[in-house]
């Protein structure tokens, strides 16, 4: 069976979160998937953005809600 080749426009890099020891990259950035509506993008980037890996797609109303519900978060909650 062949693979199903998935298109995707960067449209805007809002920053990179993490760099592991490979140099893939965790990023936020605007995606378009498949030329559908763009989404606020957080996943796994190869070098020069040739592979990508497993992440999350948000709408804007995603967006919008996640923003609410951490608006209070402290992230020193979390004992490490």
């Amino acid at each position: 069976m062949p693979k199903t080749e998935i298109k995707y426009d960067i449209i805007k890099n809002i920053g990179v979160l993490a760099t592991n020891k490979s140099g893939w990259q965790r990023e936020v950035n605007i995606v378009s998937w498949n030329e559908g509506k763009p989404k606020l993008d957080i996943r796994d980037w190869g070098p020069d953005h040739e592979k990508v890996g497993k992440g999350l797609s948000l709408s804007s109303e995603e967006v919008a809600l996640l923003k609410e519900l951490i608006a209070d978060y402290d992230p020193y909650e979390i004992e490490e």
